[in-house]
């Protein structure tokens, strides 16, 4: 049995309305009661609002789908709406309509979309197009008809201006909504065997170096690949590719990530993923996922405020020092160890001005950091990088000369079994493209850190064992997935 969860910002608001068959709960309740292990399966309508980047709301989504829980709007839906809209005083998305659906509307139409149901019945396959284009539970839909094209403005509605009987109209749309499938993407054939990289020359620390680079584009062409370089301003013609491989450092609010969901729905092969930034490039998926599927890993905690008795709690949870994260770090940027209750509540209010959520973790020591290589569940590549000189960790940002430590290159098969196995079980919930797990090795036990996609692969650094092989593994893993789908 599918047990419904309807997670809102207040359930006074929607006290009133016929939401009987489901548990209604708040975000704070969710974050905290749940998963449980004995839950089965569960689906999670998300009312909080989502129209505002590291909401609540937003983490709603994000954590539900650490939990393996059916959500709607997923994350995916929310950044499509939100982040490549930024520039646009209001935070909405505007495509062309089909020539068969715009014939059936006048300009300056508009309605208000629950589950994809309108109240007017002139917009009723408007509706339906924009759920299926944005699946979330309350869209506002406005349409502008111009000398050649027929557009459809497509945002949140806000719950805060939303008429009661709108309220109500979402309840029954929620209940014919439930007897329905829910929905699966669209998956478009692929037509050439041609690769874009994607790279960025002005980036300081770019996941791989122009030689390396080099080396991906003569492995690429020995399996039948013609790969090429671009930029993030040459990426509006991705279409004409049929696979994308990304070498720039990503993040979610960020043209990696918006390029990586244009290209899958173009129908590229794409790696790494848009599904593989999103999960890796948020600490609070990764460590709520950790601990949901057992994934050995330091004792963490995510924290909304740093109020008195909070700090007090974490010290005595944690002792000190303690790590504290943003949810979006890399390179070891944006994250902190503090070593008294003091310097918590400080970095905690400077920390939260940032992020809804800030992670909490213990500090485990060691000179270094594994870094295990997985491709499609497999391991294929080993590291040891060591903490920057008289620093805690691999980067020191602060040193002008010692910035970062030294490192070791290994197969393999020389590295204990727990870390690779803590490793592919790690990148199991993330999917199966290229990534990078950063373990810590002490006391007999192993933690993982982190899961990163797109890792660092530099000429003389990771390839150092396995040499131009290892840019061959690469590329036939897109050549055998551009084969899988019909070429």
């Amino acid at each position: 049995m599918i047990t419904t969860l309807i997670v809102v910002d207040s359930p006074d608001e929607f006290s009133q309305l016929d939401l009987h068959d489901f548990e209604v709960i708040d975000f704070d309740r969710y974050l905290s009661e749940y998963p449980k292990r004995d839950e089965g399966k569960m689906r999670v309508i998300n009312l909080c609002a989502t129209d505002r980047y590291l909401s609540k709301g937003y983490y709603c989504s994000l954590l539900a789908e650490a939990r393996t829980h059916k959500v709607l709007p997923s994350v995916n839906t929310i950044n499509d709406l939100i982040i490549e809209s930024q520039e646009q005083s209001l935070q909405m998305k505007t495509i062309t309509l089909p020539k068969a659906l715009s014939d059936e509307v006048s300009d300056g139409s508009h309605c208000e979309v629950f589950f994809g149901s309108a109240k007017t019945p002139s917009m009723s396959a408007i509706a339906k197009f924009a759920f299926e284009r944005f699946p979330a539970p309350f869209l506002r839909v406005s349409v502008s008809k111009q000398a050649n094209a027929t557009m459809m403005t497509v945002g949140f509605g806000d719950w805060q201006i939303a008429e009661t009987s709108g309220k109500a109209e979402l309840a029954k749309a929620l209940h014919d909504y439930m007897l329905k499938t829910w929905r699966r993407g669209n998956k478009r054939k692929p037509a050439r065997w041609d690769m874009a990289i994607l790279c960025n020359e002005d980036e300081a620390r770019p996941p791989s170096d122009s030689k390396a680079i080099k080396h991906f584009i003569k492995a690429a062409k020995l399996v039948g690949i013609n790969a090429e370089v671009i930029n993030s301003t040459q990426a509006a013609n991705i279409a004409h590719y049929d696979a994308l491989f990304i070498r720039e450092t990503t993040a979610i609010n960020h043209p990696t990530y918006h390029i990586a969901r244009k290209a899958e729905q173009e129908g590229l092969v794409v790696m790494d993923d848009a599904t593989s930034i999103l999960k890796c490039c948020n600490k609070v998926f990764l460590h709520d996922a950790f601990s949901y599927h057992k994934v050995p890993s330091p004792r963490s905690h995510f924290v909304s405020d740093n109020h008195t008795l909070t700090c007090e709690k974490l010290a005595e949870d944690f002792g000190f020092p303690m790590v504290l994260k943003l949810p979006e770090s890399s390179f070891s940027m944006g994250v902190f160890k503090v070593n008294d209750v003091e310097e918590l509540k400080n970095k905690l209010e400077k920390m939260l001005h940032e992020s809804a959520l800030v992670l909490v973790q213990e500090y485990i020591f060691t000179e270094f950091d594994w870094r295990i290589g997985v491709l499609n569940g497999r391991p294929i590549y080993a590291c040891r990088y060591h903490m920057a000189r008289g620093h805690w960790q691999i980067y020191n940002h602060d040193s002008k000369t010692n910035t970062s430590g030294a490192f070791e290159t290994l197969p393999t098969f020389e590295v204990p079994k727990l870390v690779l196995d803590a490793a592919v079980k790690a990148c199991s919930m993330i999917g199966k493209s290229l990534y990078g797990v950063d373990i810590k090795q002490a006391n007999g036990k192993v933690y993982v850190i982190e899961v990163n996609d797109n890792p660092s692969i530099e000429s003389k650094v990771e390839d150092l064992y396995l040499g131009k092989e290892l840019y061959m593994i690469i590329m036939q893993e897109f050549a055998n997935r551009l084969e899988a789908r019909g070429r």
